[in-house]
Formats: structure tokens, C-alpha cells, sequence
């Protein structure tokens, strides 16, 4: 099973070198490596061309944001299975990929996904949330569950039937994209009870500014979906509170 990893790259240089070596040190052995990096004005593409391996191909041209380049870098990927590696975030043992391939063999499913820890954005060893996220079932989505979008890792087959990010999303296109996916007639999710990757905290859609043009994108989402409404935004966010706790829980299971 050959698996495609996208990563997202503009002006990336403080964290980029750390999320390569965490790509670099996993066993796994049919790994592809899309870069998309957004013509980056600092260091980013020397510390590419820096770490560049026969498994990586790099691309370096002007994109309209996140969502555009993740959605490019699956055009240009061939793998079996295709996940995302943010360039600021990493695996959070060098056996992810491994696991990510047995459970998709073992379980006979079409996307699998784990937990995530939030990591101080200086300080790789704080976990300031922890995010674990239980078995998927589809009643769980009209009350705000959702799998760490970091953390999926998805068929090729299936992305030829949903396709890849709504780019009329500015912050919410991984939310409405999970929505998509996981109501999708016939598919198959396996769950991985273990952290998969380490994010670090200041992302695009944690920041202050951010967080009610976010809460409007998820409820744009939502009903796009038919999947709820106000109240499953409520609870979406609530359920967030307990992660920063060392043992999230979720109460409406």
C-alpha cells in the first residue's frame, strides 16, 4: 500500500525542518511526499530542497490559501491512501504510518483516523489539549463529534467520489469536508486509540479573530450537509472544553 502525504507549506521556516525529520523517521516504506509550498518569502524552500529525497516531490507556485493547496497536492498524489502532515505539526511516534496501513488492511475500511495532542507551539513536550476521539458512529455528528481532520488518512477511491476541499470555505472546508466524508453511503471507518500526531498550537482557525467567522463557516457546513444546526454547534464547541484536560471525555456519546 503506497501512501501520499501532503504537506502545506508558506513561510513555514521555524517548524518545517522538525515536520520533515518526523515524515523522514517513520518505518513505513511506500511513503510519497507532496509538497506544496505557496512561493514562500522566508527559508521554507531552502530547508526543502535541504531535506528533498527521491520520495518527495515539491512543487513551489502562488495558491489562494490552504484549501487550494492541499486540493493541488491531491491532484499530484498516487497513492493508495493520501493523508495530510500540516508543516507545522508532526507524527507523534515514527510506527504512525504503520498502524495507519494495518488498520486499513485489518479492518477492511475506507478512512481511519486517531487522536491528537495540541503541543505548545515552542515546546514540543506540553500538551496543552488532548484530543481523543472515540469511536465513530453517525449519530455522534448531529452532536458536534468530529475526528481530528489531522489525523485522517483516506482511500484514493474515496476522493474520487467526493472530491477535495470546497474552496468557498476560508477556515471550516476540513469540517464540511469531514461531513461529506463521513456521511458518505457505504463507507467504512476504523478508529485508532492512540495519538497520531502532535499539532502545535496557532493555526489559522484557533486564532481569537477567527474563532465567529469559524463558527459561522461550521453552521454554513452543517446545514450544507444536513447534519444540524445551531445546537450541534453548541455542542461542537462545548465538547472541546474537556480536551484540555489530560483525559478529554465526551458526555454526549
Amino acid at each position: 500500500m503506497k501512501i501520499s502525504v501532503i504537506t502545506a507549506v508558506f513561510n513555514s521556516a521555524t517548524t518545517l525542518e522538525a515536520t520533515l525529520r518526523s515524515l523522514a523517521q517513520q518505518r513505513y516504506d511506500n511513503i510519497e511526499h507532496i509538497v506544496m509550498d505557496g512561493n514562500s518569502t522566508d527559508t521554507s524552500l531552502e530547508i526543502l530542497k535541504k531535506h528533498a529525497t527521491s520520495t518527495m516531490k515539491i512543487f513551489s507556485e502562488p495558491d489562494s490559501g490552504i484549501y487550494n493547496a492541499l486540493n493541488k497536492g491531491i491532484l499530484h498524489a498516487t497513492g493508495d491512501v493520501i493523508g495530510f502532515l500540516h508543516a507545522d505539526d508532526y507524527y507523534a511516534e515514527d510506527t504512525v504510518l504503520n498502524d495507519i496501513a494495518s488498520a486499513i488492511n485489518q479492518l477492511s475500511v475506507d478512512v481511519v483516523y486517531g487522536d491528537l495532542d495540541y503541543v505548545g507551539h515552542n515546546s514540543s513536550g506540553q500538551i496543552i489539549r488532548h484530543w481523543q476521539s472515540g469511536q465513530f458512529h453517525l449519530s455522534r455528528l448531529s452532536k458536534g463529534w468530529m475526528p481530528p481532520h489531522p489525523t485522517l488518512y483516506i482511500k484514493r477511491s474515496v476522493f474520487d467520489r467526493i472530491g477535495g476541499f470546497d474552496e468557498r470555505f476560508r477556515i471550516a472546508a476540513d469540517y464540511d469536508f469531514m461531513l461529506r466524508l463521513l456521511t458518505l453511503p457505504g463507507i467504512q471507518v476504523g478508529y485508532i486509540p492512540k495519538v497520531l500526531i502532535k499539532m502545535r498550537i496557532g493555526g489559522k482557525s484557533s486564532s481569537v479573530s477567527n474563532l465567529f467567522y469559524k463558527s459561522f463557516e461550521d453552521y454554513v457546513a452543517l446545514k450544507t450537509n444536513s447534519i444540524g444546526g445551531i445546537g450541534t454547534l453548541l455542542l461542537k464547541n462545548i465538547s472541546k472544553v474537556p480536551q484540555f484536560f489530560k483525559h478529554g471525555w465526551w458526555p454526549f456519546s
